[in-house]
């Protein structure tokens, strides 16, 4: 039941990661480090080895793009 539930919130991260401009890849990163909240987690219905990864990268994507709106001077709206 869990894992379907974190199927259905993450549905459309793959193809906002991959398509959007910046605003909209930041507001979708965003969203799926959401899924690894204090009190709900997807780690709760996920193993580490797929959570893990997921996380890392999501962290790592959020920084390159904060350091891209600092370089560049654009704001997310």
């Amino acid at each position: 039941m869990g894992a379907t539930r974190w199927a259905t919130y993450l549905e459309h991260t793959p193809d906002r990661l991959r398509d959007d401009e910046l605003p909209g890849l930041r507001a979708a990163a965003l969203r799926a480090r959401a899924a690894f909240g204090p009190k709900d987690s997807i780690r709760d219905a996920l193993p580490s080895d797929l959570t893990e990864p997921f996380l890392d990268a999501i962290d790592r994507l959020l920084r390159e793009i904060n350091r891209e709106i600092n370089r560049s001077g654009r704001g997310t709206g």
